[in-house]
């Protein structure tokens, strides 16, 4: 459990401040669907704007660079070499070939572009995938990463009640 504090602790400096939350992933493919699912859970219940990016992240930069966010949160499952269901927050420099994403445009290009239009603070949340297999459910790991992700931000962007 301290490892979930550590990203508690870590998510909660975000609380506050203007923040748009990605979800990225294919909702056909096992734990690929993390980001989406965690999008759709969340939706009504934080004051981040949410975006349900699917595969194609690239085609929500233009609206991301409008909204012009203190903080970009970009939820996917990540091949990170972890224990399944581990969730690990990265930053883009600490992207590299080692990490698997399984989406076309390189998650550091897609940064790099929003980056040169706006001055924003970037994060990646990444779970730990046990599988992404077309037409398989999400893996009792990864829902049991996406309840707790989805509880932390519930709690750290509560909507004013």
């Amino acid at each position: 459990m301290g490892t979930n504090r550590l990203l508690f602790e870590q998510l909660s400096k975000l609380g506050g401040q203007k923040t748009v939350i990605v979800g990225v992933g294919n909702t056909f493919k096992g734990d690929d669907a993390i980001g989406p699912l965690i999008c759709e859970r969340l939706a009504g219940k934080v004051s981040a704007d949410l975006i349900d990016a699917g595969t194609v992240p690239e085609n929500y930069i233009q609206p991301i660079i409008v909204k012009a966010p203190q903080n970009l949160l970009i939820i996917d499952a990540i091949d990170f070499g972890a224990s399944p269901g581990t969730i690990n927050i990265f930053k883009p420099e600490q992207l590299n070939s080692m990490i698997i994403s399984t989406h076309v445009l390189s998650p550091r290009v897609f940064v790099d572009i929003i980056r040169q239009n706006i001055r924003v603070n970037v994060y990646f949340v990444g779970i730990q995938p046990v599988q992404t297999t077309f037409g398989q459910p999400l893996s009792t790991q990864v829902s049991h990463a996406a309840k707790w992700l989805v509880d932390t931000l519930g709690e750290i962007f509560a909507t004013s009640r």
